[in-house]
């Protein structure tokens, strides 16, 4: 069976409303036309709960062995401060999955620390008081919801600043920590389904579009040159049919630049 058409990875974040009935296969491609998530110009943009709720239907992934610790440095360059935001509220639904509240709660804190950094503190102050309030009280669907919030309000804040760069640097930074995990999870139990979630040339080719188009300040910015490069290199790799060599080699350069997001240089 099918999922149904009509529905989308979003479904999970709705559900105790819609209770519309779901199959056990997921679909074979994220469709980024059929679901509410973050709309940039006219590339819809996965939210990161909404990838990790397909990951769920292809078994039972070890989410605490994929935790990481994020270096949270939030007195480095701006470029890095926002892609290490995006960062961090994709290792917070890895912390959701994991259902470790003391995790979360700290992430919720990095996320305010981050965002405190950039400007925009008081826009996600509501947000992170009750991912606090929710993992406290083991309400793991709201803490979803108010990191998939707390990321839009951050990227909405930015773009009403003129700061529109940096907001789509908060979601790439989310989307190379959501393909790391992504590829490690579909890496360890390889299925076709599976690795055809990382099959979206289209919101890749946005990523790189968005680095080419920035300003020399931010384009010359080592970190930024680093990640462009990478995606040149993963963008062959995503379109067709992802072998698991391919899967591998996804994995081996979406980690380096997590890494580099995490970095003090």
């Amino acid at each position: 069976m099918k999922i149904r058409s009509q529905l989308s990875l979003a479904t999970l974040l709705v559900i105790a409303l819609a209770r519309l009935a779901v199959a056990d296969a997921p679909p074979r491609q994220i469709n980024l036309n059929r679901f509410p998530a973050t709309r940039m110009e006219d590339v819809v943009v996965p939210l990161p709960s909404e990838v990790f709720n397909v990951l769920d239907k292809l078994g039972t992934p070890d989410w605490r062995g994929e935790m990481r610790t994020p270096n949270i440095n939030s007195r480095g360059a701006r470029a890095q401060i926002a892609l290490l935001l995006g960062s961090v509220v994709a290792e917070g639904f890895v912390a959701v999955e994991a259902m470790d509240k003391e995790r979360v709660k700290q992430i919720g804190r990095d996320v305010l620390e981050l965002a405190r950094a950039i400007g925009v503190e008081k826009t996600v102050l509501a947000r992170t008081n009750a991912i606090l309030s929710d993992a406290d009280n083991g309400d793991w669907l709201g803490v979803r919801r108010e990191l998939d919030g707390a990321l839009s309000d951050v990227k909405n804040a930015m773009i009403e600043l003129r700061d529109d760069q940096l907001a789509h640097l908060v979601s790439l930074g989310g989307w190379l920590r959501g393909t790391e995990v992504l590829t490690s999870i579909v890496g360890k139990s390889y299925s076709p389904d599976g690795a055809d979630l990382l099959n979206q040339p289209d919101l890749l080719k946005y990523f790189q579009e968005r680095l080419a188009g920035m300003p020399p300040r931010l384009r010359g910015n080592q970190l930024v040159t680093r990640i462009q490069k990478s995606l040149n290199e993963i963008s062959p790799l995503i379109n067709g049919t992802i072998s698991p060599a391919a899967v591998r080699k996804i994995h081996e350069i979406t980690s380096d630049m997590v890494k580099a997001i995490n970095s003090n240089a």
